[in-house]
């Protein structure tokens, strides 16, 4: 572990001492992939309160840490937007805004690197906001609430097109990423198998992938290809996508397995 990942292991410890010992509920900025692994394989037992996370709705990548003390923590509830848990009185600050074009007639085609470039060029860290949602002529991006504001009043333009940004109300945002079922026979429900139903690319450029720590299951960094899949598990792979592990559907009469995958789009 490299000196930046030990001081981000320090402040999340802090942000749970300070949950346990106050007996409020603390929060983290966004975490990406690589940050949630750390916060995934550091020892349980050095965090006094227990964590949620969230990043604004369901399957998101990037996300939010809640540190619970045990008193809150066993009487949480649905009381939240997307699935989180959370007990009654608490939320996220997680700010959704929407990003429009001014005039429909005259908007570019803008893209997920067009949107990022212009929420960096204000100013903003990385983990001041969570994923970023593209879609036909319009994106939602997910803040910390500070920054809410901020955002809302100085982005007007991105690359040529003039835009309006909308804060939205969690809880009244219904977003599910497009997906596409697809099936196929493997030997087994290995890591890299799975994967190669839902990327066509060969079996040792997926290892390669693997090896190289692109690849995270449910959060985690895996490194071996061996290994052994779950229904439901969802798979990251940075710089081909995500995928959902539905299961197997039936079983040849030469002991190879029919499984599905959802392929995010």
């Amino acid at each position: 572990m490299n000196k930046e990942e030990l001081i981000l292991r320090k402040r999340l410890v802090d942000l749970s001492n300070r949950a346990f010992q106050r007996d409020i509920v603390t929060f983290s900025d966004f975490l990406n992939l690589n940050e949630l692994h750390i916060l995934h394989t550091t020892p349980k037992d050095l965090f006094p309160a227990r964590y949620k996370t969230f990043g604004g709705y369901d399957l998101s990548e990037r996300q939010m840490i809640a540190f619970l003390p045990d008193a809150l923590y066993y009487t949480q509830n649905d009381s939240y937007a997307g699935g989180s848990l959370l007990p009654a009185g608490y939320e996220y600050p997680i700010q959704a805004v929407s990003i429009r074009p001014l005039h429909q007639k005259f908007a570019e085609d803008l893209s997920h690197r067009d949107y990022l470039g212009s929420l960096m060029n204000l100013g903003m860290e990385r983990s001041k906001f969570g994923d970023i949602i593209v879609m036909d002529k319009e994106a939602i991006i997910f803040l910390c609430e500070e920054i809410a504001d901020y955002v809302t009043d100085n982005l007007t333009r991105i690359r040529h097109t003039s835009v309006q940004c909308l804060k939205q109300e969690l809880r009244d945002l219904s977003y599910t990423p497009a997906c596409t079922e697809l099936k196929g026979t493997v030997p087994s429900v290995r890591l890299d198998t799975v994967m190669s139903v839902a990327f066509p690319i060969s079996r040792s450029k997926l290892t390669a992938y693997i090896t190289a720590g692109k690849v995270f299951v449910n959060g985690k960094l895996i490194t071996s290809n061996g290994f052994r899949l779950e229904e439901g598990n969802i798979i990251s792979v940075r710089g081909l996508g995500r995928i959902s592990y539905e299961g197997i559907l039936s079983e040849t009469k030469k002991g190879r397995y029919y499984i599905s995958v959802r392929k995010y789009i």
